[in-house]
């Protein structure tokens, strides 16, 4: 019986205010782990603490943060090992989607995005690698998109950084295996979130909703749109003991909608 359980362990959660880091924080919560999570937003992270804390009976630890700053970065890592004793379980989870057409992105957009999605994960990875070494215990997921196996037309910059996060995610979990720090990536294709709320206001042609996710859903073989919660789920299985012999590898959580496995 696989038992995807978390008791004794803290996890630090970046982008765990809403949407899937926010699923995952609540999944560590209910698996008995405390969590720290970090946005930039005060408010909608207290929003995030008061729903954590009815899900388990862990630590819940906020920390508003920009993580594209290095210094920020830092200090988040730092609030969190100091709040929580450690940091078993980072994710990182920052980024949101960001494409255009090739010779309309500048080198401001460029240098932002590999800051939000790449560096970030470099440098709090680089943070909790000391204590997971010492432990010989940690667990490190990266969350990328669907652009990081399979770039389209119209698709940069976030499939450029995301296939550098996929590089990445491999020579960590090469560095880390011998110390027992275990490296994935989790492959997002189409998951409900509030990004997708978002751009329904934004684009709203008189569709419902419900109507514009349902549509949404038609581009992926099992016709719908994924939750949070779903996704939530692998990222469990990674950070758990139940996925103690899966190391450098990119997982696709979609529904089928990447072709490339």
């Amino acid at each position: 019986m696989v038992e995807m359980r978390m008791d004794g362990r803290c996890a630090l959660i970046a982008g765990g205010s809403k949407g899937i880091g926010l699923a995952a924080a609540t999944n560590f919560m209910r698996a008995g782990a405390d969590v720290a999570i970090v946005a930039r937003r005060p408010d909608v992270l207290e929003e995030a603490r008061v729903a954590l804390v009815k899900e388990g009976k862990g630590k819940v630890i906020v920390i508003s943060a920009d993580v594209t700053n290095a210094e920020d970065c830092a200090r988040a890592f730092g609030t969190a090992e100091q709040e929580l004793g450690k940091v078993d379980v980072l994710l990182n989870n920052a980024g949101s989607h960001n494409a255009s057409p090739f010779e309309t992105i500048t080198d401001e957009r460029w240098s932002n995005d590999f800051e939000l999605k790449l560096f970030s994960a470099i440098r709090l990875s680089r943070a909790a690698w000391p204590g997971m070494k010492e432990r010989k215990w940690g667990r490190i997921i990266n969350t990328l998109s669907s652009g990081a196996k399979w770039p389209r037309t119209g698709s940069a910059p976030s499939s450029v950084t995301r296939a550098a996060g996929m590089s990445l995610t491999k020579v960590m979990a090469n560095d880390g295996a011998v110390h027992n720090i275990l490296v994935n990536a989790v492959i997002v294709g189409l998951i409900q979130t509030d990004q997708w709320v978002r751009d329904h206001a934004a684009e709203n042609k008189g569709r419902s909703y419900e109507d514009y996710i349902a549509e949404m859903g038609q581009r992926i073989p099992m016709k719908r749109v994924g939750l949070a919660e779903e996704f939530a789920n692998m990222i469990l299985f990674l950070a758990s003991d139940a996925g103690s012999y899966v190391t450098g590898t990119a997982i696709n959580v979609d529904g089928g909608f990447c072709p490339v496995v």
